[in-house]
Order: C-alpha cells, then structure tokens, then sequence
C-alpha cells in the first residue's frame, strides 16, 4: 500500500511512519518544511518530504504521487498551543485540512493518477465531545460534537470538511476521533510525560511536593502504539463517511496516574495543586466507547496502563 502521512515527524506520526513501514507499505513522510527528515527514514526506506499546511503549492507538491491511503496527522495538537494563538490553530487544523481535502481530490484524475481513490483517514480527537452535559457514560460517535476549546472546535471543523467531500463524492473519507494516549517520545507539554519529568527532578532535589493541575478528571488513556495500529486498522477496514471512536472505553483518574508513575519513579512525594497549571473549561469526563471500532476492524488495545506508563518512565532520561 502507498500511504502518506502528514505530520510524521511528530509523536504519533513518528511511531505510525514505522509501524507502515515495517509492515512493508510504501510510505511518503511529511515533515515540517522548516525542518528535516529523521534519520531513522532512510533506514526504514521512508520517504521524507517537506509540507507547508499553509502553502497551497506544499500541499499539492506533496500528494502529486499515486497513492492508496493519505493519513492527515500535521496539526496544532497542543491544547495549550491553541490557547495562546486560536488563530494559529484554525488556520492549521481547520483550513490545513481543507487545503489536504482539495488537492488530493483535484490530483486523482491527474496524469499517472486515472482512476485512483485514495482513502483519507482524517485523525481528530475526542475532545469534539465537549462536557458530555456533565454526563460520565463512554462518549459514542452517535453523541452531540460540542467541543468547548479552540482545539476541539478546530478538529471539528476539520471532520465537518471532510464529510463534506464524502459527501460531494470527492473523498473516500474516514475519521479516527483519538481518545488521549501517550508514549515514548512525546512532549513534556502533555500530561503523563509532564508528570515524569516533575517527579524525576522531584526525586533528584529530594522535594516532598510536586506541582500539579486539576487531578480529578477522568482520561480513557491509551498507548501510542494502540492507536497507530487502530490507525492502520482503519485503512484497511473503516467505512468511508463514519466516524470511529478509537479509546479503550476505560476511564482513569488523573489523580491515580500521577501516583502510579510516582511509584514508578521512586519518588515519595504528594501533588501540590498550583492554579497556574490548572486549564479553565477542562472536561471532567472523557472516556470513548470503542464498540464501533472493534466491530468494524476487531482492534483492540495490547498495552495495560502500566506497561504505558512504565515506556514513558524507562524513555525519558534521568
């Protein structure tokens, strides 16, 4: 299979571009255009080239090659990133995305490309949800989308194009909502890596506290490569025009994470509340039901919490 992935230089694109490539796909790897290809391609045979989400002739460069599959991962994919330049967000998510949408669309018809119809796999998140009115139960795709962040409103109106090029016949489109997940490799910006390195340094210095936000919320979170083999999953077997949940349908307390990776660590220290790290609006409740999934593909996670947090803990360097 000939895939492209945008974004692959990133933490799930990273991990994804291998997880293709091992299983012996043709893979075209976008990476910011202000920056290089990772090493590990050439050793893994993956093409790396540079894509400008804002730059129409970028994006036309870059999917002006027969291709079976385009996995759209480049995003502002921070929550935090999008609170401090919401512009930066929606120009990226939302208009990057519709920039992706055309030209694959206009480019299947083009020379060396008749008759091709490549499957977009639109990667968005579970954030579109929104507060669920405060509901606990596992979100379903059924579910209102009322996201209540510039980031979440930013996908969703990323998904809304691409059902609307579903819609219109252009587009063989189907949507991965990403419940959260992490892994080796990710940034310190998101939660458990943030814990770690706290918790480290906490364990260096001998302090008793450790900052922390609002533990109380409740995260379905999953392992990196849970959700990349969800991705490829998908390629193969999601229905063009649906939306897929892709979670573990298991919540857990923020709270409890950050006392399992203590432990893992070896730090003995108790969280210290600090209102500077705690995000107004945050959704006390999201956790996905992943029935329409594991029906559609039979996917299902391989990897406990545990053995997640313990990957995270063993990457990132004392």
């Amino acid at each position: 299979m000939r895939v492209l992935v945008t974004g692959a230089d990133g933490f799930v694109g990273r991990h994804l571009v291998r997880h293709l490539a091992g299983e012996g796909n043709e893979v075209t790897a976008c990476h910011r255009a202000d920056g290089r290809a990772p090493e590990e391609w050439t050793a893994i045979r993956a093409t790396g080239i540079p894509l400008e989400l804002g730059d129409d002739a970028s994006v036309r460069a870059a999917v002006a090659r027969p291709l079976d599959a385009v996995v759209h991962l480049a995003a502002v994919s921070s929550g935090a990133d999008a609170r401090r330049n919401p512009a930066c967000a929606w120009i990226v998510n939302a208009v990057g995305t519709v920039r992706v949408l055309r030209a694959v669309s206009a480019g299947r018809d083009a020379p060396g490309r008749a008759g091709s119809d490549p499957l977009v796999l639109i990667v968005s998140t579970g954030e579109v949800y929104g507060t669920g009115a405060g509901d606990p139960q596992p979100r379903r795709e059924s579910d209102p989308v009322a996201p209540v962040s510039d980031y979440a409103a930013s996908k969703a109106a990323a998904e809304l194009a691409a059902l609307e090029s579903w819609r219109a016949g252009a587009l063989r489109v189907v949507i991965a909502r990403a419940f959260q997940h992490t892994g080796p490799g990710q940034s310190a910006q998101f939660v458990v890596p943030a814990f770690v390195t706290r918790l480290k340094a906490a364990r260096t210095s001998g302090a008793r506290t450790v900052r922390t936000g609002n533990l109380e919320p409740v995260r379905d979170l999953l392992d990196v490569r849970d959700v990349v083999s969800a991705y490829v999953a998908l390629l193969a077997r999601g229905e063009p025009g649906a939306a897929y949940n892709v979670a573990s349908g298991i919540g857990v307390r923020l709270g409890d994470v950050f006392a399992r990776l203590a432990e893992l660590v070896g730090a003995s220290v108790v969280p210290e509340p600090d209102p500077a790290l705690v995000r107004a609006g945050d959704i006390q409740h999201l956790v996905g039901d992943p029935a329409r999934l594991r029906a559609a593909t039979g996917w299902m996670p391989r990897f406990t919490l545990d053995q997640t947090l313990r990957g995270v803990v063993d990457a990132q360097a004392d």
